[in-house]
């Protein structure tokens, strides 16, 4: 179908209204020169036939009688209506009809029509046409064939993002590098159903990656005076650069960058780093010596003659290089006067806003001579602080400013600054916890593994624990080295399942019946069958004296070596081989009998015995040591293996270099324990 040629000269070019005048017949009677402009019929064409002739074929008869029982009584009516041009292509018209009283006592329509497309003249023009091309919303008129038919100054304007933005092009002809596949099916649903579409959000990246815009666009279907579908209005708003977009960005934002890991000071940095510039110039995270654990207590630190230590600084954000408006960097004490808006808050629990800040004689900041003059030279003008709260308890404050930014704060502005602080306080909160836990549980940890580890006259020993840095940091592995008689050392490993506090309870537990059992002289098989009853028969009396019953599970290598025989004899629960590296660096992992876990009760164990040269070395460890999420433990042997071969230095150091070579610098998983003996060498 050809495109209506709206620009030709005369009647069409000047937007002359196009008239006609049919009588009650339906006869055309009445054509004028713009008539003939706008549809291309010459009067004796038209005049005394039928006005059926100027509409679509197909459906001419119940287009008229729809017009006649909507408007037959009318004196006036308009609306938008689709003709037939002479060439047979439709074209989309405005019309205004007035109804005629002619001598002969019947009646007869003028009828005025405008085509949708055409150039609009200031003459022209009607009173709400310069409001709709003065408006930032892009609107435009698409016929049934999703021709664009008329468009507002706003719609040209997006022309680079939406080259279909002209009169006379369809959304089905194709153009290099456009895509408009979604635009087309979401107006053709809109056509056929009739359901508009509100709010579509569309993005736009130009061809060389450096312009990007996102659109929210709408469509409603445009209906004719006989209400039937004529084509689709497309309104679309450019929101690139929409306060309210980027405030919800920043949410969006904040729910993935906000507490990513449990630590206090990171979590802290990210809330102030998130803020700045989208929300203010210059944002600090100041927390109270309750959310702050493991540091100087701030009621040691010695107050001035107006203001006192009240937080602790643990996050700082400015858009200004070097932060000038802060008088303390991340992790000094922050001295405030008692009446200044920063304890308001703390001891409040609501937030400060001044949309001006307040800067004149007789305020508060008369007592904060320092922070006043800050406050001067950086020009701050607008001040928001915000409690940080986290069930129930206030841990600190946030403060939001503005100087380079002349707008001042909005009541939306404190609503999104509150916003942000609610989800900063929790992920804090947890990071407070956390770090407690597992401070407590590393402490105990630590007490309850042996410190002065001795192998007697029969090996020489050294050891290594490293929490983890996943889930509460501290598990239950251990270690120890237990003389016996006759110069005989017992050298155990064990990991309790779990993590934290309790399960390092409950390593301290395990090993405190192994080192008694250890005492009886019991051998390796042995000894794990009565542990294993041992920890079942306590779990069984946990559980029906009505506590919570908190099951231990737990694997054990226990192994003795007589330096008079060199014979080991060793037994496994549940728990992987030693490595063997003998004195030429040859490492190998003996097949031993591996027994259910500590706790189940259904043992036996069995042991293996093996003899020894002189020299060699004895490694034994947990898990966490050879087993991630991306190798398993026969991988992890083979890199143990290669990490011991030729083990000659030491064994302090080879200690550290396994470690480092196993774990390195990432973050563990689980904890590890490694305890490495050499056999002795004997002087003859």
């Amino acid at each position: 179908m050809a495109a209506p040629d709206t620009t030709a000269g005369g009647a069409a070019e000047e937007n002359i209204p196009a008239v006609a005048v049919i009588d009650d017949e339906g006869t055309v009677i009445g054509w004028t020169q713009a008539a003939e402009d706008l549809l291309g019929y010459r009067p004796a064409e038209v005049l005394n036939r039928s006005g059926a002739v100027l509409l679509m074929p197909g459906d001419r008869a119940a287009r008229i009688s729809d017009w006649a029982g909507r408007f037959g009584d009318r004196e006036h009516w308009s609306g938008l209506a689709e003709t037939r041009h002479r060439d047979g292509h439709r074209v989309l018209v405005r019309v205004e009809a007035s109804r005629l009283r002619v001598p002969e006592g019947t009646d007869a329509w003028l009828l005025s029509a405008t085509a949708a497309a055409a150039k609009v003249t200031e003459r022209a023009a009607s009173l709400l046409e310069p409001f709709i091309n003065r408006s930032p919303l892009a609107m435009a008129l698409w016929d049934r064939d999703l021709r664009c038919v008329w468009l507002n100054d706003a719609a040209r304007s997006l022309q680079r993002v939406f080259p279909h933005y002209r009169v006379g092009r369809s959304l089905a002809e194709p153009l290099p590098g456009t895509d408009v596949e979604a635009a087309a099916g979401a107006m053709r649903r809109v056509f056929t159903d009739g359901n508009p579409m509100i709010d579509r959000e569309a993005r736009w990246v130009s061809p060389d990656g450096l312009e990007e815009r996102t659109l929210s666009t709408s469509l409603f279907r445009l209906e004719g005076v006989d209400g039937r579908p004529l084509g689709v209005c497309s309104q679309a708003i450019d929101m690139s650069h929409s306060r309210a977009r980027d405030r919800l960005a920043l949410l969006r934002e904040a729910s993935i960058r906000i507490g990513s890991t449990l630590d206090i000071q990171k979590t802290a940095q990210e809330l102030a780093d998130l803020a700045v510039p989208v929300l203010a110039d210059y944002v600090t995270v100041d927390l109270a010596e309750s959310a702050l654990p493991d540091v100087e207590p701030l009621q040691r630190l010695p107050a001035t003659d107006v203001s006192i230590p009240v937080f602790r600084r643990l996050g700082v954000a400015s858009i200004h290089e070097g932060v000038p408006e802060s008088l303390w960097a991340v992790g000094e004490a922050v001295f405030v006067p008692p009446s200044s808006p920063f304890t308001e808050v703390l001891a409040s629990g609501r937030p400060h806003y001044e949309e001006v800040l307040d800067i004149s004689p007789g305020t508060w900041l008369d007592q904060d001579p320092a922070r006043a003059e800050i406050i001067h030279g950086t020009r701050m003008h607008s001040l928001i602080v915000v409690p940080l709260k986290a069930r129930g308890e206030l841990l600190g404050v946030t403060v939001f400013v503005r100087n380079d930014n002349a707008a001042a704060f909005t009541k939306d502005d404190l609503m999104i600054a509150e916003e942000l602080c609610v989800r900063a306080a929790l992920s804090l909160d947890n990071a407070r916890r956390y770090t407690r836990e597992r401070t407590a549980a590393l402490a105990l940890q630590r007490h309850l593994l042996p410190r002065n580890l001795t192998g007697g006259g029969a090996v020489e020993v050294a050891s290594r624990y490293l929490p983890s840095d996943i889930h509460d940091g501290v598990g239950g592995d251990w270690f120890d080295a237990i003389p016996l008689r006759g110069d005989r050392i017992a050298l155990v490993v064990g990991d309790v399942t779990g993590h934290g506090i309790n399960a390092a309870a409950r390593m301290g537990r395990l090993q405190t019946a192994v080192r008694t059992l250890a005492y009886m002289d019991l051998p390796p098989a042995e000894l794990l069958t009565h542990l294993d009853a041992l920890i079942a028969k306590r779990q069984e009396e946990e559980e029906t004296d009505g506590y919570p019953l908190i099951a231990m599970g737990a694997t054990c290598l226990y192994a003795v070596y007589d330096p008079a025989t060199r014979r080991c004899t060793m037994a496994a629960a549940g728990h992987p081989p030693p490595a063997l590296v003998d004195p030429t660096g040859d490492v190998s992992f003996p097949d031993l009998p591996s027994g259910t876990p500590i706790g189940l009760g259904i043992g036996p164990y069995e042991s293996l015995e093996l003899e020894l040269a002189e020299g060699t070395l004895i490694a034994l460890y947990t898990d966490g040591l050879i087993e991630t999420r991306e190798a398993d433990i026969d991988t992890g042997m083979d890199r143990l293996r290669a990490a011991l071969a030729r083990a000659v230095l030491p064994l302090e150091n080879l200690c550290t270099q396994v470690i480092d070579t196993m774990v390195g610098g990432t973050s563990s998983e689980d904890d590890v324990a490694l305890l490495v003996a050499r056999t002795l060498v004997s002087d003859r």
